[in-house]
């Protein structure tokens, strides 16, 4: 593992409830590095990951992939 982490803001647009949510955070728990997944107020998680293994784009499209659009903040 990478000395340090990194820390990521991430917006995700068109999530609708509680399953939305958990979807997203399971999807960005199983992106490879991410040790931490925090939901911040309403579209915003803050994402720790080792920058060795993954970067913001990787998170990015991980969520794209399921549907969601998202973007760093």
């Amino acid at each position: 593992m990478a000395e340090a982490l990194a820390r990521a803001l991430v917006r995700v647009r068109g999530m609708q409830g509680d399953e939305a949510r958990s979807r997203v955070m399971e999807t960005l728990l199983n992106v490879r590095g991410v040790v931490r997944v925090a939901p911040g107020d309403s579209e915003r998680f803050s994402v720790e990951y080792d920058p060795t293994e993954t970067t913001v784009m990787d998170l990015i499209r991980a969520l794209r992939r399921i549907g969601f659009l998202a973007g760093m903040e």
